[in-house]
C-alpha cells in the first residue's frame, strides 16, 4: 500500500480485519475536471455530484472541482467563497492578473489532477506534453465512438475486434473528437472506466485497457423506520393516479388499484437505450393480457425530452376536466354533509331520495356529460414537432397501441424531463420513481446506468440489460437478481427477437404477482441500496488515485500488488424464501392464487432476511483508507 500510517478496520459484520494505510491527503492537492461540473448534460453530473460529498469528507479543503462556467448554473449550484488553500488562494490571484499562466504555486503538494471525457482532454494532454510535475487519470464514461457505432444498429459487442477504427471515426465526422479521447488515454497515468463491459469496449477502441474499474455510485439514504420507502410509494402512486384519471376520462374503464405503473427515462436515443425493444415488447404483453382476460391494466410512461411546441390541448383539458371533477364532488358532499348532519341533530334519518335537490342532480349530470370524448385517450402529452418521423411514436403507429379501450397495455410519451412545476404532471423525478412500480431499461448501449441504480435506491425493481454497467454489476453481486427486483435481459448473446420474448416474459411475470409479493420484492430491492453507496465503491476511486501517485512519483509513492479492493465473498445470496425455481414464485394465471400467498408468507420473514443480507454486505469502508484486498493487479497497458 501507500506509505503512511497503518490502521487496523475490523468489519461490522464480523469479517476478518482488513490492514489498511491512509493516504497523507494533508501533503496533498485533488483537482477534478470535467465538462459537466454544475453543467447537467448526462450521467457524469450525476457522478460527480454525488461523489463531492464523500471525496470532501475524505480531502477537505484539498479537494476543487473545474468545469465551464455558466452564469445561470453559478447562481444556481455554486456559492462564492475564497479558496481556503493558501496555495491554490495565490495561483488563483496571479490567474486573475494575469491570465491563466499559472502551474508553480503548489508549494510543495503533490497534485493529483483527475479528468472525465474528452471534454476535459486537452488540460492532460499539455500537461504531459510539458512535463508538468502533477499525476493524472483519465475516466472514460463512454467511448465516443462506441456510442456511434451502436445508435446505427450495428452488432457492436460481437464484432469489437473486426472494426477499422479510423476509418468508422472519420466516416462519422469525429475523427478529431476521437484523437483527443485517444490520446488522453495513453498521456494518463491512470486510465479507469465505469464498468467491465465498458472496459471491454475500451481496449478494443482505444487500444488500452484501463487499469481499475470505478462503478458509479449514489448516496444512499436511509430511512429510520424500516417500511418508510413503501409508505412514499404509496402516496406517490396516488398523485400519479389523479394524473391518470385526467389523461384518460371518458375513457376510464379499468380498475386504478389493479394498474401497474411501468416507465423509461433517460436520453433520448431510440435503439441504445432499449425504446425499440421495450415497445415491441410491450405489444406482445398487451396481447398476453388480452388472450388471458387479464384484470390488470399497465400504463407505461416514456419520459425522454424531444423537440416540442407546448403540451397538447386534449391532454390539458384532460387535467381540467378531473379537477372540475373533484370539485363538484367535493360541493356535492358538503351540502350532503350539512343536510345530514341538521337530520341527525333533530333525531330524524334522512330521506335518502330528498337529500340531493334538482339543481344537485343537474350538476352532476353536465359533469358526467362533460367526461363524454370522441377520440382517445393521446399517446404523448406534447405537440410533437417532427410527430411523424418521431421514432417513438412512428413505432406506437405500426404496433398499434392507441390506447383504446380493449387494450390492456397503456402507453403515454412524456417528451420532457419531469418537473414539480409542471401544470400537468406537477412531480419530480425522483417522486415519480417512487410512485412507479417498475423501470424499464433493456438498453443496448449503457456503460453504467443510472437509471435502474436511482430505481433500486428507491426500492422499485427495475429491468436492466447483460450489456450495461449495472446489469453485470448486479449479476456478479447478487446470487439471483431477479427475486430482488433486478430483471437482467441477455442483449449480448440472444438474438433480438429471443431478447424481446424474454422481457416480455419478465413483464408478464411482474403482471401476475400479487399486491404482496410485489410488497416483498420492493423489500428485496431497497436492500441492494448498500452496494450502490459511495461510502463502498468509494474505495475504487481511492484506489486509482494511489496508483496514479506510485506512478507519478515513484520516489515518494509506492502501491502493493495486492492492493486493489476486492468484492470477493461481497454478494447476497438467492432469499430462503424464494422456491427453488426461477419461476416458482410466479402464480401461473394473472388472477394470483390465495393459496400459493398464504405459502409465500409461511416461507417470507422480512426481519430474518433482512439480518442474513446485513451479513452478506460488508461494512462501508472509513474515509480515507483502501481495503487490503487479494484480487489480482488490474491488467496495465505499456505505453
Amino acid at each position: 500500500m501507500l506509505r503512511g500510517r497503518s490502521l487496523s478496520v475490523t468489519s461490522l459484520s464480523g469479517l476478518p480485519q482488513w490492514e489498511v494505510e491512509e493516504l497523507p491527503v494533508e501533503d496533498l492537492l485533488l483537482f477534478e475536471v470535467a465538462w459537466e461540473v454544475t453543467n447537467k448534460v448526462g450521467g457524469i453530473y450525476t457522478v460527480i455530484q454525488t461523489k463531492a460529498r464523500t471525496t470532501a469528507d475524505e480531502w477537505g479543503d484539498n479537494y476543487f472541482l473545474i468545469g465551464p462556467y455558466f452564469e445561470q448554473n453559478m447562481k444556481t449550484q455554486v456559492e462564492k467563497c475564497e479558496p481556503a488553500n493558501d496555495a491554490v488562494r495565490r495561483a488563483v490571484d496571479i490567474m486573475n492578473q494575469h491570465g491563466c499562466q499559472v502551474t508553480d504555486h503548489a508549494d510543495g503538494k503533490h497534485v493529483i489532477t483527475h479528468f472525465h471525457e474528452w471534454q476535459a482532454g486537452t488540460g492532460l494532454i499539455l500537461s504531459r506534453a510539458r512535463k508538468l510535475p502533477i499525476a493524472t487519470m483519465f475516466t472514460t464514461h463512454a467511448t465516443l465512438l462506441g456510442r456511434y457505432l451502436c445508435a446505427a444498429n450495428i452488432d457492436f459487442y460481437n464484432h469489437l475486434d473486426e472494426f477499422d477504427i479510423d476509418k468508422e471515426a472519420g466516416e462519422r465526422q469525429i475523427y478529431h473528437r476521437y484523437c483527443l479521447e485517444r490520446a488522453s488515454v495513453h498521456c494518463a497515468h491512470v486510465f479507469t472506466t465505469v464498468s467491465e463491459i465498458t472496459a471491454i469496449e475500451a481496449e478494443h477502441m482505444l487500444k488500452r485497457k484501463p487499469d481499475v474499474v470505478t462503478p458509479n455510485g449514489l448516496n444512499v439514504k436511509k430511512f429510520s423506520a424500516m417500511h418508510e420507502f413503501q409508505n412514499l410509494h404509496a402516496m406517490y402512486k396516488a398523485r400519479i393516479q389523479e394524473f391518470v384519471r385526467g389523461h384518460f376520462y371518458g375513457h376510464l374503464d379499468f380498475d386504478l388499484e389493479k394498474t401497474l405503473f411501468f416507465f423509461i427515462a433517460g436520453r433520448y436515443e431510440f435503439s441504445n437505450k432499449g425504446a425499440d425493444i421495450f415497445l415491441e415488447s410491450l405489444s406482445r404483453l398487451n396481447f398476453l393480457l388480452r388472450m388471458h382476460k387479464s384484470d390488470v391494466t399497465v400504463v407505461v410512461f416514456f419520459i425522454m425530452p424531444a423537440k416540442t411546441n407546448n403540451f397538447n390541448v386534449e391532454t390539458l383539458k384532460g387535467q381540467a376536466v378531473r379537477k372540475q371533477l373533484w370539485d363538484i364532488a367535493h360541493s356535492v358532499k358538503e351540502k350532503f354533509g350539512k343536510k345530514l348532519y341538521d337530520a341527525l341533530l333533530r333525531g330524524e334519518i334522512p330521506d335518502m331520495n330528498n337529500i340531493l335537490d334538482r339543481d344537485d342532480l343537474t350538476i352532476m349530470k353536465r359533469a358526467i356529460f362533460s367526461t363524454q370524448r370522441q377520440s382517445l385517450p393521446p399517446v404523448t402529452t406534447h405537440n410533437m414537432i417532427d410527430d411523424s418521423t418521431d421514432p417513438i411514436l412512428s413505432t406506437i403507429r405500426r404496433i398499434g397501441l392507441f390506447n383504446s379501450r380493449t387494450d390492456r397495455v397503456k402507453v403515454i410519451l412524456h417528451p420532457e424531463f419531469l418537473s414539480s412545476t409542471s401544470p400537468l404532471l406537477p412531480m419530480d423525478y425522483e417522486e415519480f420513481v417512487r410512485g412507479c412500480h417498475l423501470g424499464v431499461f433493456p438498453s443496448y448501449y449503457e456503460p453504467w446506468g443510472y437509471t435502474p441504480a436511482e430505481c433500486t435506491v428507491m426500492g422499485i425493481p427495475s429491468v436492466t440489460t447483460n450489456l450495461s454497467g449495472f446489469g453485470c454489476f448486479m449479476q456478479e453481486h447478487v446470487a439471483d437478481p431477479t427475486a430482488y427486483g433486478i430483471y437482467i435481459v441477455d442483449r449480448r448473446f440472444r438474438s433480438p427477437d429471443d431478447s424481446c420474448n424474454q422481457l416480455t416474459k419478465f413483464l408478464y411475470g411482474f403482471c401476475k404477482q400479487s399486491r404482496r409479493q410485489r410488497i416483498i420484492q420492493r423489500n428485496r430491492t431497497e436492500r441492494l441500496s448498500d452496494l450502490l453507496d459511495w461510502r463502498y465503491l468509494g474505495r475504487y476511486y481511492q484506489h486509482a488515485r494511489h496508483l496514479t501517485l506510485s506512478r507519478a512519483f515513484p520516489d515518494k509513492f509506492h502501491v502493493e500488488s495486492t492492493s486493489p479492493p476486492t468484492t470477493e465473498g461481497f454478494k447476497y445470496p438467492r432469499p430462503s424464501s424464494v422456491p427453488p425455481s426461477p419461476t416458482g414464485s410466479q402464480v401461473s394465471s394473472p388472477q394470483s392464487s390465495d393459496v400459493e400467498d398464504e405459502d409465500e408468507d409461511e416461507r417470507y420473514n422480512e426481519e430474518e432476511e433482512a439480518e442474513r443480507d446485513r451479513l452478506n454486505i460488508k461494512s462501508p469502508f472509513s474515509l480515507g483508507h483502501v481495503p487490503h484486498g487479494k484480487k489480482k493487479l488490474h491488467g496495465e497497458y505499456k505505453n
